[in-house]
């Protein structure tokens, strides 16, 4: 039987209490100097190089382990600061871990003193332009105008300027989505100590309706974390009836705040 491979999940600046994560004595807690290593052992016959990129390919198997992967980290999270490492993450031994540890040690110092006391928050915005659209006219006073203008114009100009009034409504719908989504981005980052801006997701991952207009990330002292979501409840509040729905999430592993390099 071939040699088991190290699973990692992140590197925290405590080790494992005991039974601190239920459920997972398989896990080990793997001393580094002052950093400590949150891994299991795993068969390389699900887990080496060439059965990792098959089981990529299993939608199923994927789902499964990713989300086990965020539990752990989560659990590892509630006594410890931790720098989260990418589900999938294999080191062949214990020395190899080890010498990564090494070689990366003051980037990981860095890391842990960026990261300590902050949690990662994720606040997503989607807008249902069909709502919007019907609200538009009360928010946006061009369209008003012209709305005005159609009204009192002649069938044949009410007809160009109703064509007109189209593609009014369409700029007008950007324009205060961007506007909405960076007032609010902006008033989130007032509290947060970092921030990142994530690709927009399309409805076929997102499984929604109504379209991905904001996906960001950030980075909160953990005594800041109710004033951000005091924020979101007041944006909430603010747009409710703009077709305008925003979501906070968290905490997350700070994957989003993470980076590592080398000495």
């Amino acid at each position: 039987m071939a040699e088991e491979l190290i699973y990692i999940y992140c590197i925290a600046d405590n080790p494992l209490k005991p039974d601190e994560i239920s459920g997972n004595e398989t896990l080990k807690s793997l001393a580094y100097g002052g950093f400590y290593a949150i891994a299991k052992l795993v068969s390389p016959e699900e887990f080496s190089e060439e059965n990792l990129k098959k089981n990529f390919a299993d939608i199923a198997w994927i789902d499964v382990h990713a989300r086990e992967h965020i539990r752990i980290i989560s659990e590892v999270m509630k006594n410890s600061t931790v720098i989260p490492f990418k589900f999938g993450t294999i080191f062949n031994s214990t020395e190899s871990l080890g010498m990564f540890v090494n070689d990366y040690s003051v980037s990981l110092a860095e890391n842990f003193k960026t990261l300590k006391g902050k949690e990662e928050w994720s606040v997503k915005i989607y807008c249902d332009r069909s709502v919007l659209n019907v609200q538009i006219v009360e928010i946006s006073e061009d369209v008003r105008n012209l709305e005005e203008e159609i009204q009192k114009s002649m069938p044949g100009k009410a007809f160009i300027l109703k064509r007109k009034k189209v593609e009014l409504i369409g700029k007008e719908v950007e324009k205060v989505m961007r506007i909405c989504g960076q007032s609010c981005y902006d008033a989130l980052a007032t509290i947060s100590e970092s921030t990142r801006i994530n690709n927009l997701l399309p409805k076929e991952v997102t499984g929604r309706t109504d379209d991905m207009m904001l996906n960001a990330s950030f980075l909160v002292s953990s005594e800041k974390v109710n004033d951000l979501l005091t924020a979101v409840e007041k944006a909430i509040e603010k747009y409710k009836n703009t077709g305008l729905n925003i979501e906070a999430t968290g905490p997350w592993p700070s994957f989003s705040f993470v980076n590592i390099k080398e000495k």
